[in-house]
């Protein structure tokens, strides 16, 4: 059976719209699932406040074997905590509020 140019033209686009939808489905759930995954590692940070520590701490050793070039200057997390309720109150005291 002999099929026109502009059909299988026709039925070739249709094919490649079908595999960027799927495409696009794979990487919609993806990013749900990267999200689901961050949901969680926040919920374990929050219950767990040490862990922000090790995780900036491992980032640091991982800079560091990656990017020999980079300088990285540490900043405790607590000094970034302090400041937070610093600006927060600062913004209060100006009757901004909060964000």
């Amino acid at each position: 059976m002999d099929l026109p140019d502009q059909m299988i033209r026709a039925i070739a686009r249709q094919a490649e719209a079908e595999r960027e939808r799927r495409a696009k489905v794979i990487h919609a759930e993806g990013e749900y699932m990267a999200a689901e995954k961050l949901s969680m590692a926040a919920e374990q940070i929050q219950k767990q406040p040490l862990a922000i520590q090790l995780r900036y701490l491992q980032t640091l050793v991982e800079i560091g074997t990656e990017k020999n070039t980079t300088v990285v200057f540490p900043v405790p997390v607590d000094m970034l905590t302090g400041l937070t309720r610093v600006i927060e109150n600062l913004a209060m005291r100006d009757g901004k509020g909060p964000g």
